[in-house]
């Protein structure tokens, strides 16, 4: 059993409400010193929550908290600094337009002109980044540096101001894979330096792979605290759930057919006239799910927007079956949905549902005038609420309610009524944008055979991902997006994070650089 002294924060019945909701329920934590501590649970879990009650963003409305032994209640992120503890939040919270070495120092300047304290934190960063693996240029502007040294930038923003409790959101949501383990590495130093690290995070492999301890959240309750080395990611799983969770998913091999959707040479230049899109081409046949990978913000979100008709392109086409668009020859969203092609787009709350609107409501965003809803001039209410009713008990779509407020759902439950709205209306052409972001464990499984269901039943499927496992679980062929344009192609037997993660930084392995480019 180890000292008290060695724990370096220590949670005794944290209790947190909003109204009528429990977020937070008598949670009881310690996490020791020098340690990497794993927390994590499904969407809605507590987990973001409990943190802001750590860097003090809210208020516990009972519990006590200890650093390092001594009580500690903060009233603001300030106190958490002065106790020690930092935050890299999951949204890096940095200045674009200042320099690395502005920006760690924004907030703590000392003395009335800003040369000595830049020229006292020049110092002391060439010493943290040396003492961790942290080389940054210190002179660079933020927006021109990768996410992976942005996040670096956060990581150092934290140690300058002298965090012995290092705080990460989701670190590795915007990395490739590489990035991913070089920011294990630098957190294993830390580690190794007497800092305590508490990871959250939804990827069990990352909990397996790099902490000492993990802590299990669902419900607003903690329902366990196991040592990294007696479990496994299946148990934490079910300990997440509640329940026993695949982790795979099963699927024959493809019987691929005829080209359903295909683009060519395919461009897109933005209002600003920059090039987002460039001379893109591919082709998606009937019974395969074809994958696009890459770090978010390369082209993948404007490429499901050109193909869904929400913009336009600037030159090159795309075909649905028989029908061919481009820039003389466009289609509005609603004419593409006419020709067999279903969209789930990557932002259900921006581009999906309208949380004002009811289930029901939602549930035929963009069929609005389908026959099947409608009778002459009027709507036809209770063939609307029949549908809505039958799809989501087939969805299980909880609660099956369809006269409550999108608003009201879960973020998994949202994210299944998108995705039954438009598989249930049979495209030919299925496009599907980060189909699990913010979903639970149980909601990605079902979502998953749906995906899989949809390719058996011979359709075409093109899948943007930003999870690799998600992108090498369902996918037959794979892209790669690199800055608007797909760098190689590679298939689903060859493909596995270290090659896919290469090529997502635009480097193309030896071994398919003779396949370089895109193959029909």
């Amino acid at each position: 059993m180890a000292q008290l002294d060695s724990y370096a924060l220590e949670l005794s019945g944290v209790d947190k409400r909003f109204g009528e909701v429990h977020a937070n329920k008598h949670i009881d934590l310690q996490v020791r010193k020098g340690s990497i501590h794993g927390i994590v649970g499904e969407n809605g879990a507590g987990k973001s929550t409990l943190m802001s009650i750590i860097y003090g963003f809210y208020h516990a409305d009972n519990g006590e908290m200890k650093v390092k032994g001594a009580p500690y209640k903060p009233g603001g992120s300030q106190d958490a600094i002065a106790a020690g503890i930092g935050m890299v939040h999951q949204h890096f919270m940095l200045v674009n337009t200042f320099t690395v070495l502005e920006n760690i120092i924004l907030g703590v300047e000392q003395g009335f002109t800003l040369a000595p304290s830049l020229a006292a934190a020049k110092k002391k960063l060439k010493e943290l980044a040396a003492q961790y693996g942290l080389d940054v240029p210190l002179d660079a502007v933020v927006e021109d540096l990768p996410v992976g040294l942005q996040q670096r930038v956060e990581i150092l923003k934290a140690l300058y101001r002298g965090a012995e409790i290092l705080i990460l959101d989701e670190p590795t949501g915007v990395l490739t894979p590489q990035e991913a383990e070089h920011l294990f590495a630098i957190l294993a130093k830390l580690k190794d330096q007497g800092t305590t690290v508490i990871l959250i995070t939804h990827k069990l492999r990352e909990i397996m792979a790099i902490t000492d301890q993990v802590s299990v959240m669902r419900r607003g309750e903690m329902v366990a605290h196991v040592a990294t080395v007696n479990t496994s990611r299946e148990d934490l799983a079910e300990l997440m759930v509640g329940r026993k969770v695949r982790l795979t998913v099963d699927k024959e091999d493809t019987q691929a057919g005829d080209v359903l959707l295909q683009a060519d040479k395919l461009r897109y230049v933005d209002g600003s006239g920059v090039e987002r899109i460039k001379s893109v081409s591919f082709k998606v046949r009937a019974g395969e799910v074809v994958g696009i990978a890459g770090v978010s913000g390369n082209g993948q979100s404007e490429l499901l927007e050109l193909l869904s008709g929400i913009i336009k392109p600037a030159s090159g086409s795309f075909s649905i079956g028989s029908h061919q668009i481009d820039a003389n020859n466009p289609a509005d969203a609603s004419e593409i949905r006419d020709y067999g092609l279903g969209h789930v787009p990557e932002d259900r709350h921006k581009m999906g549902l309208i949380n004002k609107f009811s289930a029901q409501e939602a549930f035929i965003m963009g069929y609005h005038n389908h026959a099947m809803y409608n009778r002459g001039l009027l709507q036809d209410k209770n063939a609307i609420l029949r549908d809505c009713q039958e799809k989501m008990d087939k969805w299980d779509v909880r609660p099956a309610n369809p006269q409550l407020k999108t608003a009201n759902f879960s973020g998994g439950n949202q994210q299944k009524l998108v995705i039954a709205r438009e598989v249930e209306k049979n495209p030919d052409v299925l496009l599907i944008g980060q189909p699990t972001r913010g979903v639970d464990i149980g909601a990605i499984e079902f979502i998953h055979k749906q995906v899989i269901a949809m390719r058996d039943a011979g359709k075409a499927v093109l899948l943007v991902s930003v999870e690799l496992d998600e992108i090498l679980s369902l996918s037959d062929r794979i892209l790669v997006m690199f800055d608007g344009a797909i760098v190689g192609e590679v298939s689903a037997a060859q493909a596995d994070e270290k090659t896919l993660g290469l090529m997502m930084a635009n480097i193309i392995p030896e071994h398919l650089q003779a396949q370089q480019g895109v193959q029909a």
